[in-house]
Order: structure tokens, then C-alpha cells, then sequence
């Protein structure tokens, strides 16, 4: 870990990995059968679309990076990044957003909760942390990451917070 990295943690989830295996495998089955038995070639591309598709979700939301420096958080999940500057967050907290938010899927979602439009970086299983931006980033307002650690997390930020504010 560099010198100036204040925090990093993996985050994965086997449940996650498990589901969309299996659903990957189900829609490749699925799509082999419809070819052999004379479907329409367009309910077989439909298939092998679904597929690949979660062939792609299964590589690529198989872990979550979360890593904090002094100036910035970077969430890191297969292909896609997200950096959130620290001079740019108002507010963190624990997430509890409603129920069927909450278990509403997992990888990376966006999202209004309370009104509030989000970017969220999730596994169903760990819990989330939510940082409230002081200025928009295009139109989310927050972002909620899985974490196993979230009281860490939360003080961590509030410690680089504080810190940033008394430079």
C-alpha cells in the first residue's frame, strides 16, 4: 500500500459471484438449447446477448476496491472507477436507504433516494456508507459504497475531512 493510501479494503461478496454465474450459465444453456431445437435467430441472439452480459458481470463486479488518501476516495469496481475529491464532500454517514433500494441489485446502480439522486457501488450482503456531495457531480448528489468496515470508514473520512479542513 503507498505511503499516502490512509485506508484500502477488497470487498466481495461469493454470493454475489455465485448468482451471476449461475444466471450466466442458465441464459448460455438456454440459448444453446433455443439454437438446437430451431428457434427464431432473434430469441437466440436475445440469449446469447443476456449471457454475455452477465459473463461481463460476473468478471467485472467481482470485487470492489475502496482506497482513501489525504485528497480523494476512489471506489474501484472491474473496469469502472469513480473518484470523489474530499474537497467536494459535505457529509458521511451510515446508508440505510428504503428496502427495495437497499436489495435492489448488485454492482453499480444509480438511483434517487429521498430525493436525492446517487451513484451506489454495492454487494447486497455488507453494509454501505454514503457520502453527501456539497456540489454535484453531473446530477448524483451522493455516493454509497458495500464496505465490511463502515464505522472505520466513517472515521477515517471524518479524520481526512477535518484534516483537510484545518489546512
Amino acid at each position: 500500500m503507498p505511503s499516502d493510501v490512509l485506508y484500502e479494503e477488497r470487498v466481495s461478496s461469493r454470493f454475489t459471484t455465485a448468482l451471476f454465474w449461475g444466471l450466466t450459465l442458465l441464459f448460455a444453456r438456454l440459448s444453446a438449447w433455443r439454437l438446437t431445437s430451431g428457434s427464431s435467430p432473434a430469441l437466440i441472439a436475445l440469449l446469447i446477448c443476456f449471457s454475455a452480459l452477465l459473463l461481463f458481470y460476473s468478471v467485472n463486479y467481482k470485487m470492489l476496491v475502496i482506497r482513501l488518501t489525504p485528497d480523494d476516495l476512489k471506489l474501484i469496481f472491474g473496469v469502472f472507477a469513480w473518484t470523489v475529491p474530499l474537497d467536494t464532500v459535505e457529509a458521511c454517514g451510515l446508508d440505510d436507504p428504503p428496502v427495495f433500494l437497499k436489495y435492489g441489485g448488485a454492482g453499480i446502480h444509480f438511483m434517487f433516494v429521498r430525493g436525492r439522486y446517487r451513484a451506489s457501488f454495492n454487494f447486497l450482503e455488507h453494509p454501505r456508507v454514503v457520502i453527501a456531495l456539497a456540489k454535484r457531480r453531473g446530477p448524483v448528489r451522493d455516493v454509497s459504497f458495500s464496505t465490511r468496515r463502515p464505522d472505520q470508514v466513517i472515521r477515517l473520512l471524518q479524520a481526512a475531512l477535518s484534516a483537510r479542513g484545518a489546512a
